[in-house]
C-alpha cells in the first residue's frame, strides 16, 4: 500500500517502527510520530518540496499492551517522489487506452473485410459453402491447437461441464456460420450483411415471445427502421435470391440463440476470450464435419476443385487458405476485444464493421446498387446503431459473454 503525506515545512527524518513484545511498557501516542530534528547542524533527510510516500511492508494488527495475543509486526518505510509517478503507476494513460482500442477496431474491421472478399471469391469459383465453412473452422482449430502445444498461448483449463455448457452454443454457432456462407454463395456480400444487420430485431422478438422478456418502448421503436430498411433493401435488390435471403435470416436467428445459450450456460466459466472462441471452433468443427460430408460429399468437392483450378489456377488454393485464416483471425480479435472495451463500444464497432464490409464489397466486386436500395441499407444500419445506443436486449450477448470472459 502506498500513501502520500504532505510534509511540514520543517525537515524530518523517518525511522522504522517495530512493535515490541506484549510485556513492554505502554507506547506513548507521540512515539508513533517521526522524531523532529533538534540540532540546527543536522540537515533535512528528505525534501520539503515533494510529497512523502509511506510504504507499508506487511499488514499489522495493533493490540492493547495487556492483551495475551501478540500483534503482528509492521514495518514502515518512506521515500520521496512526485505524485504523478504514483498516479501513472496506478492507471494507464487515457491516450494509450484510446490508441489500443483504435488498433483493435482497425484490425477487426480490416480482417473482416479481407475475409469477406476472399470468401466471396472462393464461393464464386467453388460453390460449396458447407466445405468452405468446414475449412474455416478447421483452420482456426488447427492454429489454436498448435499455439497451445507450443505454448505460444496458454491452454484453457476446462472440464466436462464446460464442454456440456458449450455444446448448445456451438450448435447455434455452426448453423449461423453455415447459413451465412450459403447466403453469400447465392447473393452479393453487401446484401447478406444488410440482412444480417437486422439481427437486433430477431433478438428482441425472440426474447419477448420465447423468453418472456420485456423492453422499454424506445427499444421497440428502434426496430422499425431496422425492419423497414432491410425490407426496402430486399425488394429493390437487383440480384435477389430466396436461398441467399433465407440463409441470412436463418443466420440471424441462429446467432441470437447462440447468444442466449452463451448467456445462460457459460455464465461464470473462467475462460478468456481467445480460448473461448478456440474451444467454440473446435466443437463446431466436430459438429459440422459429418453434415458437410452428407450434404455435399467428397465426389462433389473433387469435381468442383478440378473446375476451380482449371478456371482460376493455383492461386485458388491461396484464396481458400486466406479466407480460412482470416475468418479465424477476425473472430479471434473480436472476442479478444471484449476484454478491453465496453459492450456498448463493441456493439457500435460491430455496426460500423458492417458498413465497412458493405462499402468495400460494393467497390471491389462492382455490385450494382440502386439509390432506393442504398437508402434501405442506410436506414437499416441507422436503426441498428440506434439500437446499440440503447444497450438493451439479449443481442447484447457481448455483455453476458464479457461477464464470462472477465472472470479469468
Amino acid at each position: 500500500m502506498i500513501s502520500s503525506l504532505r510534509q511540514p515545512v520543517r525537515g524530518i527524518s523517518v525511522s522504522d517502527l517495530v512493535l515490541r513484545q506484549r510485556h513492554a511498557p505502554p507506547i506513548k501516542a507521540n512515539s508513533f510520530l517521526p522524531a523532529l530534528s533538534r540540532e540546527k547542524a543536522q540537515r533535512s533527510l528528505v525534501s520539503v518540496q515533494k510529497p512523502l510516500h509511506i510504504v507499508s511492508l506487511g499488514v499489522g494488527n495493533f493490540v492493547p499492551v495487556n492483551d495475551d495475543k501478540r500483534g503482528d509486526l509492521v514495518k514502515c518505510g518512506a521515500y520521496e517522489a512526485d505524485r504523478s509517478e504514483v498516479e501513472a503507476a496506478r492507471t494507464p494513460s487515457e491516450a494509450a487506452k484510446k490508441v489500443k482500442i483504435g488498433i483493435y477496431f482497425a484490425t477487426w474491421w480490416a480482417l473482416n473485410v479481407v475475409f469477406n472478399i476472399y470468401n466471396k471469391k472462393v464461393l464464386n469459383a467453388y460453390p460449396y459453402p458447407w466445405l468452405t465453412s468446414t475449412l474455416s473452422l478447421a483452420c482456426g482449430s488447427l492454429m489454436m491447437l498448435i499455439s497451445w502445444a507450443t505454448r505460444i498461448a496458454e491452454a484453457p483449463k476446462t472440464d466436462i461441464e464446460f464442454w456440456k455448457s458449450l455444446f448448445p452454443v456451438a450448435v447455434a454457432h455452426t448453423i449461423g456460420h453455415v447459413a451465412a456462407t450459403v447466403s453469400m454463395s447465392k447473393v452479393a456480400v453487401s446484401f447478406t450483411h444488410i440482412i444480417k444487420s437486422g439481427e437486433p430485431a430477431f433478438s428482441v422478438l425472440v426474447s419477448r415471445f420465447i423468453l418472456g422478456e420485456t423492453f422499454p418502448v424506445p427499444v421497440y421503436l428502434s426496430l422499425l427502421p431496422i425492419i423497414g430498411g432491410c425490407a426496402l433493401a430486399a425488394v429493390t435488390e437487383l440480384n435477389f435470391n430466396m436461398t441467399g435471403f433465407m440463409g441470412a435470416m436463418i443466420s440471424n436467428l441462429a446467432f441470437v440463440f447462440r447468444n442466449i445459450f452463451s448467456k445462460k450456460g457459460m455464465k461464470g466459466k473462467s475462460v478468456s476470450g481467445m480460448n473461448y472462441y478456440a474451444c467454440l471452433s473446435i466443437l463446431s468443427l466436430a459438429i459440422l464435419t459429418p453434415f458437410a460430408i452428407a450434404v455435399e460429399g467428397p465426389q462433389m468437392w473433387a469435381a468442383g476443385y478440378q473446375t476451380a483450378i482449371s478456371q482460376i489456377g493455383p492461386q485458388f488454393i491461396w484464396w481458400v487458405a486466406a479466407q480460412s485464416v482470416f475468418y479465424h483471425l477476425y473472430n479471434q480479435v473480436s472476442y479478444m476485444s471484449l476484454d478491453e472495451i465496453s459492450p456498448l463500444t463493441f456493439s457500435i464497432g460491430n455496426t460500423m464493421k458492417r458498413i465497412s464490409v458493405i462499402v468495400s464489397s460494393i467497390i471491389i466486386f462492382r455490385t450494382p446498387v440502386q439509390p432506393i436500395n442504398a437508402l434501405g441499407a442506410a436506414i437499416a444500419i441507422l436503426g441498428t446503431f440506434l439500437y446499440s445506443q440503447l444497450d438493451y436486449g439479449v443481442s447484447g450477448w457481448q455483455r453476458s459473454d464479457r461477464t464470462v470472459i472477465r472472470r479469468v
